[in-house]
């Protein structure tokens, strides 16, 4: 069987039945991703030239990778109970802060370097006039370099490609507006006289505040074909 198959499979007793609440669903569907090469999924040659990236004289980079600058999704499946897709992301390009609402999110990355960054809401007991304006936690903090192991992302995450990466992804429940369920970004807020009032909650965690913000025109992700093995359902 396919492994892109095993873990359309795996998806859809474990997140569909169970929830992705369920942590032994979780470790079903991260143990099941965590065997997921490029070559699953199309991306071998892309991976290969990934591998020999900072080598002069090596393969001729745009023979390989686009030379739009956009970030390409590939997208494999979806239903009401998850989605699996692909980002492809160029060197240098950046997934800005973004969150996933009432979801949970589990990634792959099949080749190339990424610095990743993520965090998780604090709740406030007391209310707080702050339009919009929300306390964080960090979850995670640094550089992951393929091959390496599945992760379940915190609530809001960004993406920085060092080298051009890709990133599978699993998300349970998909993003559903008409669910509550929409992407929303974020930047740090630019004042710190807030930070004090978040010290006996966070006991000792790095903590931000995050606001909303519309990214930049040149934030742009397209659909691209995905080219590894058909799904069958």
């Amino acid at each position: 069987m396919a492994a892109i198959q095993k873990l359309y499979e795996v998806c859809k007793v474990s997140l569909s039945e169970k929830g992705p609440s369920s942590p032994e669903a979780v470790e079903n569907v991260r143990a099941v991703l965590n065997m997921i090469a490029p070559s699953d999924v199309g991306l071998e040659c892309e991976a290969q030239a990934v591998r020999v990236w900072r080598r002069p004289r090596a393969l001729n980079r745009k023979t390989v990778f686009p030379s739009s600058p956009a970030i390409r999704y590939r997208h494999i499946y979806e239903c009401k109970s998850f989605s699996i897709g692909i980002f492809c992301i160029p060197a240098s390009s950046i997934i800005p802060l973004h969150n996933h609402p009432g979801m949970t999110v589990l990634s792959k990355l099949l080749y190339g370097k990424v610095h990743v960054k993520s965090y998780d809401w604090i709740n406030m007991d007391e209310p707080r006039n702050l339009s919009k304006v929300r306390p964080a936690k960090v979850v995670k903090d640094g550089e992951l370099s393929a091959p390496c192991g599945a992760m379940v992302h915190g609530n809001i995450h960004a993406l920085k490609a060092i080298t051009p990466c890709a990133i599978l992804d699993i998300l349970s429940p998909p993003y559903s507006s008409e669910d509550g369920r929409h992407c929303s970004y974020f930047r740090r807020f630019s004042k710190s006289d807030l930070s004090g009032i978040l010290l006996d909650q966070t006991r000792g965690s790095e903590c931000v505040w995050l606001e909303e913000h519309q990214p930049s025109d040149n934030f742009v992700i397209r659909r691209d074909l995905y080219t590894g093995p058909t799904l069958k359902f």
